[in-house]
């Protein structure tokens, strides 16, 4: 296939052993042909390293070296993506056939395309009102991104685990670009995750902030409502 329809799938693991195979082969089974696998590794010590030479054929790069966390390493794989799209996906996750369907509703460069995943054998999230996505923000494993959103943003590495919600509020803001859903479940989310069992406390001392900023006064004094309303029903 062209560049132009090409998916760059980017992994991130740290010593991903138990699970990087079967993220592997998922991705294989695509029917949709234009994808190509980055893999950036954070110098893992168990037999990640070894699992990614016997695939080295098959994957468009990969590295093992030491990072500063999650999006660090994100970002340093960005350096390396040759497709028109871009997608992430954690190493303990997996791809369902319909990703390949998800993948050919990929039209216009200016849209930043989102479906679901499937969390605890259940559809999680599905379509998200502005307001839900100010609050609770999209699955990373369910946004394919036009590449061209990594020219002008990288990960801000100061968010430990909610840079990917930081930067679709910037790209909220941006009016090149546009949120658009499909109703595709495109991956199994794996839940027990840093991500699903701590909070980003940097994050949180920034959200409301950042809400009214990317959001506008109305979707933050919303959020700030039920903020209060949520406080004084616990006392």
């Amino acid at each position: 296939m062209s560049s132009l329809s090409l998916i760059s799938v980017i992994l991130v693991t740290r010593n991903a052993g138990k699970f990087l195979q079967r993220c592997l082969d998922s991705i294989y089974m695509q029917e949709y042909g234009g994808i190509e696998i980055i893999v950036m590794d954070g110098a893992s010590t168990d037999d990640t390293p070894a699992i990614l030479k016997a695939n080295s054929d098959r994957l468009a790069f990969w590295k093992s070296e030491k990072d500063d966390g999650i999006y660090d390493a994100m970002n340093k794989a960005l350096a390396h993506v040759q497709g028109q799209w871009v997608y992430f996906i954690g190493a303990d996750d997996i791809l369902t056939p319909t990703f390949s369907d998800f993948a050919r509703e990929l039209k216009n460069a200016g849209s930043i395309y989102y479906g679901s995943v499937q969390k605890s054998g259940r559809k999680y999230l599905g379509q998200l009102s502005p307001y839900k996505q100010a609050k609770i923000g999209i699955n990373h494993q369910a946004i394919i991104y036009p590449s061209k959103v990594f020219t002008l943003y990288k990960y801000d590495t100061r968010y430990r685990i909610s840079a990917d919600h930081v930067l679709n509020m910037w790209c909220n803001k941006n009016q090149d670009y546009q949120f658009e859903f499909r109703d595709f479940d495109i991956a199994i989310f794996n839940d027990t995750g840093i991500s699903s069992l701590q909070k980003d406390l940097f994050f949180e001392k920034q959200k409301s902030r950042l809400i009214l900023q990317y959001f506008g006064l109305a979707i933050y004094l919303r959020f700030q409502f039920r903020l209060f309303k949520g406080i004084f029903s616990r006392r």
